[in-house]
């Protein structure tokens, strides 16, 4: 297989045009028609390489349903592993495999490597994804994000900002995905123990080729795809494509698509015997509504319902009556004054605009020595404007307002004046929600440079040196709390609520709706820098092929918030929905941090025949703290989180079957947390979770044009070194708990998806069928197991046919038994959250149907 170029000289010339231009990753390895995503890889290829770089990734694409196929996600040289050789586990899709999986976005498709769950029902955007074994309460602290091989962004643990927020799919531009679970992915990148998922862009042909497509779908869906691939001149080769979309998903009644926005992506590729020098450049801007938590009924342990007046699978609480508010954030000090504000726009969703570029150098010297030189620059702005649940469930206006006289110490019987903001009355006896319309604005920045040498040693030894640096930086502005008095219904309107006495009127919720300013002002500032350095041996002995690596990490970060005060946002004792806000004060808070820590892996694989291996591996890694965790209930001196990983796999294919199976046992020390114990003083202690479990990848081939796809994972994981949790009883009662022992929250102990698939040759081409069924088991939103979110499946079809040599039909369906699924339960209360039957929660999408026309050349 052809390799790619790199001198000392022709490094520094990469980082300097990698930094006005843009970079990318040319070690690809391809796949576009398979039927089947598979798990790990391999030893370099050695079949001579097609002239271009797409022509290389169309060679290798030839594989995709194998054990030959080349993949280079976690391997220390740039030529890449075949699956056979591979003791890891790494799932890889091609881009037909990518649209058979029906992913509603980049974190869905995650799904397709077993053992990782991702609750994609938020949208576009904004996804929790579990790793199995791995804890966590939701975003995806334990999984990062790739364009080419280099991190979108250094940190996964952002508030507010999962990676996956930072990638779309589907995209024409992307040929294929490969996502590693642990493994040698420890010692490189990001050095992500989790799971990393690398999205590998399409590069030029001798010939042009690509394609131009158009879909209409549900939800008044209409998009348009387009990619092309070309030659320029002797050598150098280019890419061009992206998309767009217009989408009202859950329709929010916006008076502007709920979904908006497109994506651009260009390649440029320089092609020599002994390697390859690529440039990419990615834009995408993307506007994406994003869903809270709403209410459903739940009569017993595991079983959910629709509430009267919002259908989980379609409802939002987006409307057109509350899509453009004005937050309150800065006092005024005068009578009758208005306090200082940010209008916010809710169609602006959990969207994101995000610049990156890159550069890879890819060079065989000939002689044993190669070298490989990845750099990325990305900018990221993202306005986050979007509903989150409050905890409380719904109650009629009426019980509201009494609760809201109570505790604000009012008089009593004092005239009410309930009123929509269109200024019609509202009804006291219907059911009311409030929700919090929370403001987040994120700007990053992040540049990294990874660079591996190699050299063969000895015949079969080949031995790796490298680094791997990040600078990067966060600055948020936040304002939450900004409760809001809604009808508990699909497409609310805003109440608003007066209530006078003699004495004058109190304005229980402001004219836009507000019963509360933001209970949370934040303005910070992080700097953060990550090297790593980290040695590589490979060694092929006869059948078996060796690895083992070892990284040290070094994590610096520097931070500082602006400080925080409490109190009324105006001087008039009436405006009750202002008093004690929290807004920004004069002064900030520093922190510095600087940790390094080790981790490493070995790993061996043992080849019986060309189609079926099997291999062992350890593993450890390490999770610093992100900018986040500092700034929060982080106690100084806490040590950093460690995953050890043992993990023994089995591969074999033949003319009937492919399997990819794997055991593993996963161990998670030193996760911080803090509780008030009975006494009432604040306790710091670490946790963590021992987990086993089994991952299953097989495609079956009976007979001629008919697949049977079967992956999925059984684990099971428990809490350990546990304390005491404080929470809320049924009875409404403070009571405490321990965690220990009980199953990792949110995470399913089973899990799996079986896809038949047929393909009909034709006289006038193909026509192919698929159809997937996935089944999701039983869950707990909390720690202490006493919020079960029950079990759910999902029926997806797909029919594909192929005219000619140009044209493409298709037709595809997610969810087409309306079946409520809940991915998430009320994640703002710990411990029970059933009020009389009904609980706030989140399901999957309804029904959704698309159809595309593409013209490919």
């Amino acid at each position: 297989m052809k390799t790619k170029p790199l001198t000392q000289l022709a490094l520094s010339t990469a980082i300097v045009a990698a930094l006005v231009s843009g970079t990318a990753y040319a070690q690809q390895t391809s796949q576009t028609t398979p039927t089947q995503s598979s798990t790990t890889t391999t030893a370099p290829a050695s079949a001579a390489a097609p002239a271009s770089p797409g022509g290389q990734q169309a060679a290798n694409a030839k594989n995709a349903s194998t054990l030959q196929q080349v993949v280079v996600t976690g391997t220390a040289t740039f030529g890449g592993l075949k699956k056979i050789d591979a003791a890891y586990s790494i799932t890889s899709m091609s881009s037909q495999q990518i649209k058979e999986a029906n992913p509603v976005s980049a974190a869905d498709l995650l799904k397709q490597s077993p053992g990782i769950f991702a609750e994609s029902s938020g949208g576009q955007t904004g996804a929790n994804i579990e790793v199995a074994g791995f804890p966590s309460g939701g975003d995806a602290p334990f999984v990062a994000f790739q364009l080419n091989g280099s991190p979108v962004y250094p940190q996964s643990d952002l508030s507010f900002m999962d990676l996956s927020s930072m990638v779309r799919i589907p995209d024409d531009t992307i040929d294929r995905a490969e996502i590693v679970q642990g493994g040698p992915a420890v010692l490189y990148g990001a050095g992500m123990p989790g799971v990393t998922a690398n999205f590998i862009l399409k590069e030029g042909t001798d010939v042009p080729s690509g394609d131009i497509g158009v879909t209409y779908g549900t939800d008044d869906l209409k998009r348009v795809d387009g990619w092309v691939g070309f030659k320029i001149s002797n050598n150098w080769y280019g890419s061009f494509g992206g998309w767009f979309r217009s989408d009202n998903y859950r329709d929010p009644h916006f008076t502007t698509p709920g979904d908006y926005g497109g994506s651009l992506s260009a390649t440029l590729s320089r092609d020599w015997d002994s390697g390859e020098l690529m440039f990419y450049a990615h834009a995408l801007t993307d506007k994406n509504q994003f869903i809270a938590d709403t209410p459903i009924y739940n009569p017993s342990r595991g079983n959910f319902s629709a509430y009267p007046g919002f259908n989980p699978l379609t409802g939002s609480l987006g409307s057109a009556a509350d899509q453009f508010e004005t937050i309150q954030t800065t006092p005024c000090h005068t009578t009758g004054c208005t306090p200082g504000g940010i209008p916010v726009n809710l169609a602006d969703g959990r969207g994101t605009t995000v610049y990156s570029f890159g550069s890879n150098f890819d060079w065989d010297f000939g002689n044993g020595w190669t070298i490989s030189n990845k750099l990325n620059y990305t900018n990221s702005d993202s306005t986050q404007i979007a509903f989150y649940n409050t905890s409380a469930n719904p109650e009629s206006l009426s019980s509201y307002i009494s609760a809201a006289e109570t505790a604000d110490k009012l008089p009593t019987n004092m005239a009410v004046s309930a009123n929509y903001t269109n200024g019609q009355p509202a009804n006291l006896n219907q059911d009311v929600l409030t929700e919090g319309l929370w403001y987040v604005h994120k700007q990053l920045n992040s540049i990294s440079n990874e660079f591996h040498v190699s050299d063969e040693i000895f015949d079969g030894n080949t031995l790796t040196a490298g680094n791997y640096t990040a600078v990067y930086d966060d600055h948020d502005q936040w304002y939450l709390g900004n409760n809001m008095l809604l009808q508990a219904q699909s497409n609310p309107s805003p109440i608003v609520v007066n209530l006078t006495d003699p004495t004058g009127t109190y304005q229980l919720s402001s004219n836009e709706g507000f019963v509360s300013g933001p209970t949370d002002a934040l303005r910070e500032r992080w700097y953060g820098v990550n090297t790593a350095f980290f040695l590589t041996d490979t060694w092929k002995i006869g059948q078996w092929l060796i690895d083992a690596g070892i990284r040290d990490e070094h994590e610096w970060q520097n931070g500082a918030w602006q400080n925080s005060t409490t109190g009324n946002l105006d001087p008039s004792p009436y405006t009750l929905y202002n008093m004690n806000s929290t807004y920004l004060a004069p002064g900030m808070t520093y922190m510095k941090y600087s940790k390094t820590a080790p981790s490493w892996t070995i790993g061996a694989n043992y080849e019986f025949t060309p189609s079926m291996s099997a291999y062992v591996r350890l593993n450890d890694g390490v999770i610093f703290p992100s900018f986040d965790n500092l700034r929060g209930d982080y106690p100084s001196g806490t040590p950093v989180e460690k995953v050890h990983n043992q993990e023994i796999g089995f591969k074999y294919q033949n003319s009937w079957v492919y399997v990819d199976a794997s055991a593993y046992h996963r161990l998670f020390y030193g996760v911080p947390y803090s509780f008030t114990n009975p006494q009432g003083s604040i306790q710091y202690l670490l946790y963590g979770a021992n987990t086993k479990g089994v991952n299953l990848s097989t495609t079956f081939t009976p007979f001629e044009h008919f697949s049977l796809l079967l992956s999925g994972d059984y684990m099971d994981g428990h809490y350990t070194n546990t304390g005491l949790e404080e929470y809320t009883n049924e009875a409404g009662q403070e009571a405490f708990a321990s965690m220990y022992g009980m199953v990792l929250q949110r995470q399913p102990k089973l899990q799996f998806r079986i896809r038949p698939a047929y393909t009909l040759p034709t006289s006038w081409g193909s026509l192919r069928a698929w159809l997937t069924y996935e089944y999701i088991g039983p869950r707990y939103e909390d720690l202490i197991e006493s919020q079960p979110l029950g079990s759910y499946y999902d029926l997806s079809f797909g029919v594909q046919a192929n005219v000619g040599q140009h044209w493409v039909y298709s037709v595809s369906g997610t969810n087409m038994t309306n079946q409520i699924g809940l991915t998430e339960g009320n994640a703002r209360e710990f411990g029970f959250a059933n009020q009389n039957g009904v609980i706030l929660a989140r399901s999957i999408l309804g029904r959704e149907v698309q159809g595309q026309i593409k013209y490919q050349f």
